[in-house]
């Protein structure tokens, strides 16, 4: 066989290595629709069987119904799309989870464990990964539906909220419900202990936020530092984007008993990332083809971290139109845009490289690519927007 015969060959062996990762990223996800159809089925009357009584019919509309269209929206999510004769078929688009990214890591591909379940002890840590992964699923959602509540956001993933469809009452009581079902429907003591902290977490980080909208809170960080309103906002950011980022490999590294170190490596890397994905979300308020319809719109609080990159110190309190026109008009806007997108990029290589070093092989690597990239992606490309934009 000549060199160029076999580089031919290599290539195509690259190929096919990398179609069995997706393949196997795909079985999981249809795996966890799977899961979420009969979770979400044992918590609502479906909708084709007639309420029985006055009670029945109040249960649905007050619970079964927000309960249904909390958890199964999927609009506007990045997402595997449908592929014909891939794994979970013509349905829905598909979604990884990292949950069975550290079961594909820790306890193997298919392959590997023969049946793709392996022995009693991988059936068991399966059973245990696919409960923990339907929580996640929705403890994220009930997470949205409260914190839309918070924000005043009517409108999620192109639709509206659920507060806005179902009341503000029944949305507050939907969320809470599901994380109620959640913690038990996980099973597991230290999956549940895993989310509870994620849960004390996520309302701690939300807390904050609030608090950014107070006169008190917005007096302080005018007059701090810069250095100081960095830390400020990397602390929030951790606690409310980082948590949605380890609360998955966080809950599965319990299912699983994962060591200590590598513990304590990948939570750093979500904590990264989840730094990453905040700056990401401040900054596409100033860049029209990433804003989509929130483009100028989030002037209400200080936890924008181009704003208080921006703002003077000791600055007088502004708020809304005043604060958007000083933004705006503020001659180091661009370049600051710039450096917090190189800035979200670097958090996120460097993430990924941490993470690669926990990696068992090249295919769980891969399995975690297809995973994190979803969004990943969008970070590089608004970088590069905004290069162009600059003409740096």
């Amino acid at each position: 066989m000549s060199a160029t015969e076999k580089a031919v060959d290599a290539a195509g062996g690259a190929v096919d290595a990398a179609d069995a990762v997706a393949g196997v990223v795909r079985s999981d996800a249809a795996l966890l629709e799977d899961d979420l159809a009969e979770f979400l089925a044992s918590l609502t009357a479906p909708a084709a069987v007639p309420a029985q009584s006055v009670y029945e019919a109040a249960l649905r509309r007050s619970l079964y119904e927000p309960v249904a269209d909390a958890v199964g929206s999927k609009v506007g999510q990045e997402a595997l799309p449908p592929t014909a004769g891939a794994p979970g078929g013509n349905r829905a688009p598909l979604r990884p989870s990292m949950v069975y990214w550290a079961y594909r890591n820790y306890r193997g591909f298919p392959d590997e464990t023969g049946n793709g379940t392996g022995g009693d002890d991988s059936a068991a840590d399966l059973a245990v990964v696919r409960r923990a992964a339907v929580a996640v699923r929705v403890m994220l959602k009930a997470f949205v539906a409260i914190d839309d509540i918070q924000d005043g956001s009517d409108v999620r993933y192109g639709e509206p909220a659920l507060h806005v469809t179902h009341g503000v009452p029944l949305a507050l009581n939907t969320g809470s419900w599901l994380i109620a079902a959640v913690l038990r429907h996980a099973a597991d003591p230290a999956v549940v202990d895993s989310l509870a902290r994620a849960v004390e977490s996520g309302f701690t980080g939300q807390a904050v936020d609030l608090s950014t909208r107070t006169a008190e809170t917005r007096a302080e960080l005018l007059a701090a530092p810069l250095e100081e309103r960095v830390a400020y906002w990397e602390s929030l950011a951790a606690l409310k984007t980082g948590t949605l980022f380890r609360m998955p490999l966080d809950s599965a590294l319990a299912a699983l008993r994962v060591v200590e170190d590598e513990q304590y490596v990948l939570d750093a890397a979500m904590r990264q990332l989840g730094l990453a994905s905040q700056l990401f979300n401040d900054l596409t308020d100033f860049v029209p083809e990433f804003g989509g319809g929130r483009i100028h719109e989030d002037y209400d609080g200080l936890s924008n971290r181009v704003f208080l990159e921006l703002i003077e110190p000791d600055s007088s309190p502004m708020a809304g139109e005043q604060l958007k026109s000083y933004v705006l008009g503020h001659p180091k806007l661009e370049p600051t845009l710039l450096s917090l997108a190189a800035e979200a990029v670097r958090l996120k290589r460097e993430a990924k490289e941490s993470v690669y070093r926990v990696c068992r092989s090249d295919r769980s690597a891969a399995y975690f690519d297809l995973t994190i990239e979803r969004k990943g992606y969008l970070i590089d490309r608004l970088h590069q927007t905004l290069q162009q934009r600059s003409g740096a």
